[in-house]
C-alpha cells in the first residue's frame, strides 16, 4: 500500500533489518521514526533489499527529494550508504544497529539505535574526507572509517556471517585466537616514498578499533590524513605484545610497530600468498590495492562536543 506521506516527505531512513540488533528488535525501527519525525517530519522508511544495495537506495531517496537521510544497520550498512552518498551536500545521520558500531563509538553516538534517535537534536552536519581504496579491474570503494591488511582482514574473511549474528564481538575475539600460533602472511606497505614489510596494516580514518580498544589513536576524522600503524613480523606470538601495547597506550616507540599519518598508500602481496583487505569491518579482496584520500566527501550529523573536541585535536 502506498505510503501517503512519501510525496511530502523529506527525510529519508535506509535500514538493513537483518543487521543484529534490528534482526532481534525489528521493532526499534518504529520507535526511532517516532521519536525523530517530531524534529524533521514524516520520514520514509527503505528498507535494503540484500547486500550492496543501501548506497544505491540513498542515492534514490536523494534523487527524489530527501534533504535528510538517516541509515540504521552495522557498520557494513553505514559504509555503503556513506559511499553512495559520496560527493551529495545531503546530510547523513547514522543510527548503530550492527556488532561492532565503530562510528558511533568513535563519535559519541553510542552503540543503540533508539538511544541515538533520542538525542538527534543535539548533532550538527561536518564535513568528513573518506578514504579511497583501488585494486586492478575494480571499482573504487570508499570507506569512512578504516582499511586493514592482513591480519584483521583474514579473521574477518573467516567469520561466517550466521556466527557473527549469533556471536556478535564474540565471533571476532575467537577468530583472533584461532590465529595463535600460525605464521602470518607478510606484504609490502609503500608510504611516503619508503617500502616497509608487515603482516598487519591499520589505515584509519577513527581511533576506535572493533567498538572496544583503540589502536590509531592519533587519528581524527574531521582531518584529512589516515592514521597509519604497521606491525612487523610473521610469528602471531609477537602479537601478544603487540595487543598489550594496545592496552597500555604505548605502541608509539614500541620495536616492530610504526605509527605514522599519510594521505596514500600502496600494499602489495608478497609472492603467491593470499593477503586479505577489509574496509570498515567488511571483506574487500586480496592485495595489491592503494589506500588514498578520496576528492569525493560527506556531510556527518555529529554530535556537537565531538566536533568541538577534534577541531580543537587538529
Amino acid at each position: 500500500m502506498p505510503d501517503p506521506n512519501a510525496s511530502r516527505s523529506q527525510a529519508s531512513l535506509v535500514y538493513n533489518p537483518v543487521a543484529g540488533k534490528l534482526f532481534r528488535r525489528p521493532q526499534m525501527i518504529a520507535e526511532a521514526q517516532r521519536l525523530l519525525e517530531p524534529h524533521v517530519g514524516p520520514i520514509r522508511l527503505c528498507p535494503t533489499t540484500g547486500p550492496d544495495t543501501a548506497g544505491s537506495i540513498a542515492r534514490k531517496a536523494i534523487g527524489e527529494g530527501s534533504n535528510l537521510v538517516f541509515v540504521a544497520g552495522g557498520d557494513g550498512t553505514i559504509n555503503e550508504v556513506i559511499a553512495g552518498m559520496a560527493g551529495s551536500e545531503v546530510p547523513l545521520a547514522i543510527l548503530p544497529a550492527g556488532t561492532a558500531n565503530v562510528l558511533g563509538m568513535e563519535t559519541g553516538i553510542g552503540g543503540h539505535l533508539v538511544r541515538a534517535a533520542s538525542q538527534f537534536q543535539d548533532l550538527e552536519p561536518a564535513t568528513i574526507s573518506l578514504g579511497r581504496m583501488t585494486a586492478p579491474g575494480k571499482a573504487a570503494r570508499f570507506f569512512a572509517c578504516m582499511a586493514g591488511v592482513g591480519l584483521d582482514a583474514r579473521i574477518v574473511r573467516m567469520v561466517s556471517p550466521e556466527f557473527k549474528r549469533r556471536w556478535g564481538k564474540l565471533s571476532y575475539w575467537e577468530g583472533g585466537f584461532a590465529q595463535v600460533g600460525k605464521k602470518l602472511p607478510e606484504f609490502d606497505v609503500v608510504m611516503d616514498g619508503t617500502r616497509s614489510r608487515c603482516s598487519f596494516a591499520l589505515v584509519s580514518r577513527v581511533r576506535n578499533y572493533g567498538g572496544d580498544l583503540e589502536i590509531a589513536r592519533h587519528a581524527n576524522l574531521l582531518s584529512d590524513q589516515f592514521a597509519v600503524v604497521l606491525f612487523e613480523g610473521p610469528s602471531s606470538f609477537r602479537y601478544l605484545k603487540y595487543f598489550s601495547g594496545v592496552l597500555l597506550n604505548s605502541l608509539k616507540g614500541m620495536t616492530g610497530v610504526t605509527v605514522a599519518h599519510a594521505r596514500s598508500l600502496q600494499l602489495e602481496a608478497n609472492g603467491s600468498t593470499r593477503i586479505d583487505v577489509q574496509v570498515d569491518g567488511e571483506y574487500a579482496g586480496e592485495a595489491p590495492v592503494s589506500l588514498d584520500i578520496a576528492p569525493e566527501r560527506v556531510r556527518l550529523m555529529l554530535p556537537r562536543a565531538f566536533i568541538q573536541k577534534m577541531t580543537t585535536a587538529r
